[in-house]
């Protein structure tokens, strides 16, 4: 019988706050943490605002000699990933090493690139920094919480786009529920706030120049964000015995790959994605009462996320509240299913819906309910979480209220 899995703990960065507390009242007072970027300099370009994690001060976290080694990005994810673990209490209390995990998405070193292509092409600098490797590695993240946090078990990261988390918090799920593992900790973190990326998507014509207005007819596009989220999950028995505080139990998780284009994404792919997540989770589609989007704020994704669910849940869409957290704290790329996984988990605990904030015109092809800016309360008992990736890859998890 497959184990059924408990998520234990809960870590965040973003631009709501640092951490989830600061989170959770940011999504109940529909706050928006989109402004003008302050850590780049932005007076070259046209996009000004981005959705940066503020007041995060590294030597709060890390001893000087750990900062040369240690890129933003991977600074904001193993902060998560210690408080998800100091949320969670003794998890690895009686577990053997090898059965105690960590899968984080991939995510490459940008400040550590953006730096040493400044020292060496404008600088005219020898050399970069001697550590720009091991900084901008993508594998950086999950290695520095392995070290941080001592964990010896299967660990890896994961690279599929704005889907990186969310596939790597689906493939700890099935490593738990498969009994490979009893403890896994899995999430996200990424930082493309520096020049050179914000550079980079400028020149892909898809930001919003003023605010994140997913669904609304006159939405302009994503917000470049910056953040960090964690889970842990555990076997629910173990959880159980152990008299853990059970956030939420994930029961669900499925995968799609659209196998078309390298930016648009494809209807009946990213329906074939949610259904098999209901198939895994042996769901209904009449069972969700609750849809944490993509919810990009693009024209094209919005139109395509809306159509797969309408494909899937049908008549069903009438009831069904479908919002995108992404209008508050930004796309955060491949830490976005993450924070979006925190997101939902709170919203089941803490029984509310959280906002699209920016709402201002109903578009006909975007006919949901989608929260508009303002919370909602709502004991909801299941709810999905999406990732639709550029390049077609597709993730979506389910997590359900638990009621012991």
């Amino acid at each position: 019988m497959a184990a059924r899995v408990a998520i234990t703990g809960l870590g965040s960065l973003s631009a709501l706050g640092n951490d989830v507390a600061a989170h959770l009242a940011g999504l109940k007072a529909g706050t928006v943490g989109i402004g003008e970027t302050r850590g780049v300099d932005v007076s070259t370009m046209k996009v000004k605002i981005s959705a940066e994690v503020r007041d995060f001060t590294p030597e709060a976290h890390f001893e000087p000699r750990q900062l040369g080694l240690i890129d933003r990005t991977s600074q904001l994810g193993l902060v998560a990933a210690r408080q998800a673990m100091a949320d969670a209490g003794p998890a690895r209390e009686g577990v053997a090493p090898h059965r105690v995990g960590a899968i984080f998405a991939a995510s490459v070193g940008y400040h550590a690139v953006d730096d040493s292509y400044r020292k060496l092409y404008f600088e005219k600098a020898p050399r970069p920094h001697p550590f720009t490797v091991p900084r901008a590695m993508p594998s950086g993240p999950v290695s520095h919480v392995t070290m941080d946090l001592g964990i010896h078990g299967p660990s890896f990261s994961i690279a599929s786009a704005c889907s990186s988390a969310s596939h790597a918090i689906g493939t700890a799920f099935h490593m738990i529920r498969a009994g490979m593992l009893d403890v896994a900790l899995a999430g996200g973190a990424e930082s493309q706030i520096t020049y050179g990326m914000l550079k980079s998507w400028e020149a892909l014509r898809v930001l919003a120049p003023d605010a994140c207005r997913p669904f609304s007819k006159d939405r302009g596009g994503l917000v470049i964000g910056e953040g960090a989220g964690a889970v842990v999950l555990e076997n629910l028995d173990h959880a159980v015995a152990r008299g853990a505080t059970i956030h939420a139990e994930l029961i669900g998780f499925g995968m799609s790959a659209d196998g078309m284009d390298i930016t648009a994404p494809d209807m009946a792919s990213c329906a074939r994605s949610i259904s098999a997540t209901l198939e895994d989770a042996g769901l209904s589609p009449d069972a969700v009462d609750y849809v944490n989007a993509h919810g990009t704020a693009t024209p094209l994704n919005d139109k395509t996320e809306s159509a797969a669910l309408r494909a899937v849940f049908g008549n069903r869409m009438a009831a069904l509240p479908v919002s995108s957290s992404k209008s508050m704290y930004g796309h955060t790329m491949s830490a976005s299913g993450a924070l979006d996984m925190v997101t939902m988990v709170l919203a089941l605990r803490e029984g509310f819906l959280p906002p699209t904030m920016g709402f201002r015109e109903n578009d006909p092809d975007c006919d949901i309910d989608c929260v508009p800016n303002q919370a909602r309360d709502a004991e909801i008992e299941v709810a999905l979480s999406s990732s639709f990736a550029f390049g077609g890859l597709n993730a979506v998890l389910a997590a359900r209220r638990y009621r012991g």
